[in-house]
């Protein structure tokens, strides 16, 4: 046996069957270089904004409703970004606008099927779907949601206004490196910025000098909100998303391992992704569809809602529902979310298992839940959706374009 297979057979040795396929996955992971295929983006379709050009202004007929496409990753049931930009398309059909949802997916697939999902989670979002076409005619507007969908409209987009509907400030998604760069660009295509919350606006102005249009974060209280109790309040929840790791998965395991640690007697419930190699006892829910959701939110103490960019939606949903929310602190989730019930700790497992610690072990935790869902009553997503479509109509009565 030659030197290099017997350092194989020293690594191998002894180790687990689930060790040794995760071994054998990323050594043919990066052996055939299955990794390229996690950029989001067809080569043809990344945009340049040293070299653009405007697209032509399309001719507009005021006796009919303005026609706006709306681009989108196609989205998984659950997707709290595609959520809230759904929410804004409904506002923008209530408001006259003829919506259109493209769904761009850079490695093709069934569109019959990518559609299908849209309509049996989301089944108020009324718009027509479409696939993304080569060539995006035929719109007053196209309407971006992320950067590579910005560097799809700034590619594929013939005639009609641009906008960018920002939900967070994605180069903050990756490491430094050739896709931070690539998706700090997208905010330098002229389009007209629609930010979502006072840390997309801030991070828009001090990291690329970009100007937007603010709307405020909601809260659907529709949905999430106090019901009654059923019981007395136990535990914590934490909505896995192992992929996502501004969401802090990796630490919510060691919390919560730490936070078991204290107190075995308190469940603790996963929702999400699977997590079968928990190190704790949990309760597995799977994905919840909203109703769901808030029913489990009203029978635990407290959830973690962490995030390291844009505040997570997770965060005021859990206190509608009188559970106190967990949440990593730093300036950027505290930009949008004063509500005085949150509880901040340093981003580190002890810390933050300590704050959940401290919420089960409240005397009060049931008249406490009370007052937390009472801090939340009365707020929505209407004045974000209202300003939303105005601000999209407004772009449409403009004269000339911003990167001409």
């Amino acid at each position: 046996m030659g030197s290099g297979g017997r350092r194989l057979l020293a690594r191998v040795r002894g180790r687990s069957p689930r060790y040794l396929a995760q071994y054998a996955a990323l050594r043919l992971t990066a052996r055939l270089r299955a990794h390229e295929l996690e950029f989001p983006l067809l080569s043809q379709d990344l945009a340049d904004s040293a070299s653009l050009r405007p697209p032509v202004e399309r001719e507009r007929n005021v006796d009919r409703a303005p026609e706006v496409a709306w681009l989108a990753a196609p989205p998984g049931p659950g997707s709290g970004g595609h959520t809230t930009q759904f929410r804004m398309m409904a506002a923008a059909i209530e408001a006259g606008q003829k919506t259109t949802l493209l769904l761009y997916d850079r490695h093709g697939g069934e569109f019959a099927r990518k559609a299908d999902v849209v309509r049996r989670a989301w089944p108020w979002m009324t718009a027509d779907i479409r696939p993304a076409p080569d060539r995006i005619t035929g719109y007053d507007a196209v309407v971006a949601t992320s950067w590579p969908t910005a560097h799809v409209a700034a590619s594929r987009v013939d005639e009609g206004r641009l906008l960018y509907f920002v939900q967070d400030y994605e180069p903050y998604f990756v490491p430094h490196g050739a896709e931070y760069a690539l998706a700090q660009d997208s905010y330098r295509f002229g389009f007209r910025h629609i930010a979502l919350g006072h840390m997309v606006q801030d991070a828009l102005r001090d990291e690329v000098d970009a100007a937007s249009d603010f709307v405020p974060f909601g809260c659907d209280t529709d949905i999430y909100r106090a019901l009654p109790a059923a019981g007395p309040r136990r535990g914590v929840v934490f909505y896995a998303k192992r992929s996502n790791d501004r969401r802090g998965f990796a630490l919510a395991i060691r919390t919560l391992s730490a936070f078991h640690e204290a107190c075995p007697d308190e469940p603790i419930h996963i929702y999400g992704d699977a997590v079968d190699d928990a190190p704790f006892p949990h309760v597995a829910h799977g994905n919840l569809d909203p109703t769901a959701l808030n029913a489990l939110y009203n029978t635990v103490v407290a959830g973690l809602a962490l995030s390291f960019t844009n505040i997570s939606l997770v965060a005021e949903e859990l206190l509608a529902a009188g559970a106190i929310a967990v949440v990593n602190d730093s300036p950027l989730p505290r930009a949008d979310l004063g509500n005085p019930h949150a509880a901040w700790a340093r981003a580190t497992p002890s810390a933050l298992a300590e704050e959940l610690i401290t919420a089960v072990r409240r005397p009060d935790r049931d008249a406490h839940a009370a007052r937390v869902a009472a801090s939340v009553v009365g707020r929505s997503w209407r004045e974000t959706q209202q300003a939303t479509a105005a601000l999209i109509a407004d772009e449409l009565t403009r004269v000339g374009h911003p990167r001409a």
